[in-house]
This record gives structure tokens, C-alpha cells and sequence, in this order.
């Protein structure tokens, strides 16, 4: 089994590490992560200019492999045999943040999971649902301990083609996790606004800023998982149709 381990933070953020030591005990990694933080990136496939690849050495003292591309990019790149050895699953994080509802669109996390998903591999993304302002280095070794059993259970029982999970943990203790629950997207609740500013020559510029997302703690989805305390597993794929309309849009007079 050959895992490849990627995330959106940057290929030194300490939740790729813990997350990369948790895989060893599944089977062979490799590291291939963004050289800087693509955080919000979405879905980027970089086209336009070549993409840098070189070795770096990670906090305990093992090698991994980091682009100045997204990190979609560094998932392709190593499907499309950057790496000698072919990829069989693909697990991105441990994001510092939950990602939820809409997030998954905005999300380098969970695009990361959805490029396998599109080369047709297991893909798994992992979030931490940490404090707001936290203060102090974040412990990710529970959350990595999540994706250990997570991804043990995609390897002994496979995923369809085309299916990714994201799952997101709470920032608990092992103890104190109360279970594992596979949930539905839920309703993110976002709060963003403009901030218009002028430069020193009295140009404008903006900033899309405002308060951290909420969300719609509605049981069965996401965002009520984490609140209550459990594990959120939640399947994703890749086709968009909204089949409960196509029947009435057939009926419209193009």
C-alpha cells in the first residue's frame, strides 16, 4: 500500500507531519506537499507556467517533496509518475480548521482528496476543528489517530470510484471523542464583508474580511456532528446534477 500525504498548509505544517507518522504504520508514504500555504485555494490545476519539485526535510528529520504548486497539483504530479512507485490512496491534512458544507469547494483539503477521486483513487481529507484563536501550538496527534482508523477502514473495505471522504474532528481528547457518525453536508453559515481601503496614492483596495463562519447544528449533518462531539464522515463525489430539477427544466421552452 503506498500513501500518498498531502495537505493545503505548506509541506512544514505540523499537521502534515503528525498525519504522515500515522500512515507509516499503514503501509509506504510519501510526502508531497505545496511549499507554501494554498489555504482556500479551491480546485487549482496550474497550466500555465511549469512546476518546481524539490526535496525538503521534515521536523523529524524525514524527506518529503514540495511544489510551488496547489495542492491538486501535487496530486497529479505524483499520479502522473512524478514518483516511482505508483499511488494507490491519497490522504490530505490535518487542516488546522473544519471544513464544512460549502467549505468543500473552497477548501485545498478537501480539492486535494477530489483530484484522486478524479484519477480514480480512494482520496480521504482530514480536518481539525480547533478553537477560534487558539493560543499556542495545536495538538493534532488525536485527529491523526482519526485518520489512522479512517483510513484503515477505506483499505480493508475499498471506496467506489469516484467517492472521497471528508471528515473532521473535534478538538478533543481520545477520550472524549464520543464515536464516529457518517453525516451529510451541512449549511455553512458565512459572514463575510468588504473592507474598502485606499493606498497612499488614494487608490482603492479591498479586502473580503468579517467574522468566522457558524454554521446550522442540524442533526445528521457536519456541522451538528462536531458539535455534539463525534467524528463526521462525510462521503462526497464529484457529480454536481441537481437531478431533482432536470425534470422541470426539460419542461421549460428554451
Amino acid at each position: 500500500m503506498h500513501i500518498l500525504v498531502t495537505n493545503d498548509d505548506g509541506v512544514l505544517a505540523p499537521g502534515l507531519l503528525a498525519l504522515a507518522h500515522e500512515m507509516r504504520g499503514l503501509g509506504a508514504v510519501t510526502v508531497l506537499a505545496p511549499d507554501r500555504n494554498w489555504s482556500a485555494s479551491g480546485h487549482v490545476k496550474t497550466l500555465d507556467r511549469p512546476l518546481r519539485v524539490r526535496e525538503v526535510r521534515l521536523a523529524d528529520g524525514s524527506t518529503a517533496l514540495s511544489t510551488d504548486g496547489a495542492p491538486s497539483d501535487c496530486v497529479a504530479l505524483a499520479i502522473l509518475q512524478l514518483l516511482p512507485e505508483k499511488v494507490d490512496l491519497v490522504v490530505s491534512g490535518i487542516n488546522p480548521n473544519a471544513n464544512l458544507g460549502h467549505d468543500v469547494t473552497y477548501s485545498g483539503t478537501v480539492t486535494a482528496a477530489m483530484e484522486a477521486a478524479i484519477w480514480g483513487l480512494p482520496g480521504v481529507a482530514i480536518s481539525l476543528d480547533s478553537p477560534e484563536n487558539h493560543l499556542g501550538q495545536l495538538d493534532y496527534a488525536p485527529a491523526a489517530r482519526v485518520a489512522r482508523r479512517v483510513v484503515s477502514a477505506v483499505i480493508e473495505n475499498g471506496l467506489p470510484k469516484g467517492i472521497l471522504l471528508n471528515v473532521n474532528v473535534p478538538y478533543l481528547l481520545d477520550d472524549e471523542l464520543k464515536g464516529m457518525l457518517v453525516t451529510r453536508q451541512g449549511l455553512r453559515v458565512y459572514r463575510d464583508t468588504l473592507v474598502r481601503r485606499e493606498d497612499p496614492r488614494g487608490r482603492p483596495y479591498y479586502w473580503i474580511g468579517g467574522d468566522a463562519p457558524t454554521g446550522v447544528p442540524e442533526e445528521g449533518t457536519d456541522f451538528g456532528a462536531l458539535k455534539a462531539g463525534y467524528v463526521s464522515i462525510t462521503p462526497l463525489h464529484l457529480d454536481l446534477t441537481a437531478y431533482a430539477i432536470q425534470q422541470e427544466l426539460s419542461a421549460w421552452k428554451w
